[in-house]
């Protein structure tokens, strides 16, 4: 074994999986495990564990993979995160843990996200649950939005013996986790459910389709229904747009809303009765990982698939694993390239989209450099769909309905650095609500410092 390299990780080929939904990263088997765990020297200052949001013990649970203790690499696991088989999949481990891991200074570092997605699915396959505390304290918790930051506080909370109560919006809990990320990353039945039911085993109860702010207000719950506390973990679910002409055409979509489509309502199925008109020519506008999630559904359902975006490839902010899949799925890239206008026909569906050619400039703000026009530079695209994927904002439903909650000028709740305390004494929040779109891992160390600072809050009343 050359100890400098990653034990390879099986994967659909890219000529079939493009005709299916199915999850393209197959995972390690428990002898594949084995040995990319005995690449971990175990450092005894382990900067991986800084580097992870929620502060695993990641050489502790990969010791016991060694050992082939899967159960307790679990139980190790279990004590630090909610949602182990979600992470090992969608966290950006390559800017994390495994940026800062030891043994990638000379050659790959520690496949800690797969060893974890291994872990935790060998936990579900043999009905490892976590268990409800014995006690309780008596004390009401409500958890707004059942999404990463709202499933991590309510774990959290559970298990020191709070009632907890999650309330979410939609028919199905999940959050970002069902209706954002697509079933061949992130498969709904086998992994996104079976860690919400692990949740539930702990006492949480999750009623859906209550949308706070208009079934029932925070105030209400509090003032009416006895909650101790709140947490408001309810994302960023507000689409962003350009402001070109054209935008209002058939045929233009957020990539919120047709990933929702897909993920959520099944338009992939052709057993559902929720289909997405897609045209064949499909430009999706942006460069993270929602883009390339977009992008790459769009293929599975039959488009040309391009990728707009006005910087290089070297400042997209997609995950290095996410740009290559969409490269060996086909997808085409427009780099330096910035849409002006979307062209709409006489029946006011999309026809093109026309575009102007970028060159990069000194750094801006966020460490990329700054993108301009080159004048006369413009061009069109013939295309029949556009897919914005721009990012997106919280809702201000919460903040306009909840009494002495202070928001900022981008919509976000404003909170204490520290505690995750909102200007409302009780009320917490964090994730997307707070910072604006972020990545799953993010809004559960969100979560999990929030519950921290809640408990201690309410031991001190």
């Amino acid at each position: 074994m050359d100890v400098l390299k990653k034990v390879p990780i099986k994967e659909q080929d890219p000529g079939i999986r493009v005709g299916n939904f199915d999850e393209v990263c197959l995972g390690y088997s428990i002898d594949e495990a084995a040995l990319e765990a005995t690449r971990c020297i175990q450092c005894k200052n382990p900067k991986c564990v800084k580097g992870c949001p929620v502060s695993i013990d990641i050489p502790g649970f990969i010791k016991e993979i060694v050992n082939k203790d899967i159960k307790e690499s679990y139980r190790i696991i279990n004590k630090y995160s909610a949602l182990p088989a979600i992470c090992g999949r969608v966290c950006p481990q390559e800017s994390q843990c495994e940026q800062v891991c030891i043994r990638g200074i000379k050659g790959d570092p520690v496949s800690i996200g797969k060893l974890e997605r291994f872990t935790a699915d060998w936990a579900k396959e043999n009905n490892i649950r976590p268990k409800a505390p014995d006690k309780k304290n008596g004390r009401k918790i409500a958890v707004i939005g059942s999404g990463p930051a709202g499933l991590t506080c309510a774990k959290e909370m559970a298990e020191r013996g709070y009632d907890v109560t999650i309330f979410e919006a939609l028919h199905e809990p999940g959050g970002v986790l069902v209706y954002g990320i697509p079933e061949f990353r992130l498969p709904k039945e086998a992994v996104v459910r079976p860690e919400i039911e692990n949740v539930k085993a702990l006492g949480v109860k999750i009623e859906t389709n209550v949308i706070v702010g208009k079934s029932v207000t925070i105030d209400e719950l509090m003032d009416e229904e006895g909650y101790d506390a709140v947490f408001i973990g309810t994302g960023a679910g507000l689409p962003n747009f350009m402001g070109i002409p054209g935008e209002n055409a058939n045929g233009v979509f957020s990539a919120n809303e047709y990933l929702t489509r897909s993920n959520l309502m099944k338009a992939f199925d052709n057993t559902y009765d929720t289909p997405i008109i897609t045209g064949k020519k499909v430009a999706v506008v942006g460069g993270g990982n929602v883009a390339m999630d977009a992008a790459r559904t769009a293929k599975r359902l039959g488009a040309d698939v391009m990728i707009v975006y006005r910087r290089s490839e070297a400042e997209l902010p997609a995950r290095i694993e996410e740009v290559h899949h969409a490269k060996e799925e086909g997808i085409h890239f427009h780099l330096l390239t910035n849409p002006k206008e979307i062209l709409v026909d006489e029946n006011g569906w999309v026809k093109g989209m026309r575009c102007v050619r970028m060159e990069l400039g000194e750094e801006d703000s966020s460490g990329r450099r700054r993108p301009s026009e080159i004048e006369g530079s413009d061009f069109i695209l013939e295309l029949n769909t556009v897919i914005m994927s721009l990012g997106t904002s919280p809702n201000p439903l919460i903040s306009s309905t909840t009494k002495g909650l202070k928001s900022n000028r981008y919509g976000c709740i404003v909170t204490d650095e520290l505690t995750g305390m909102t200007s409302r004494e009780g009320i917490f929040a964090g994730g997307d609500a707070v910072t604006g779109a972020a990545t799953v891992i993010l809004a559960m160390g969100a979560g999990k410092a929030a519950a921290e600072a809640m408990d201690k809050y309410l031991l001190s009343k």
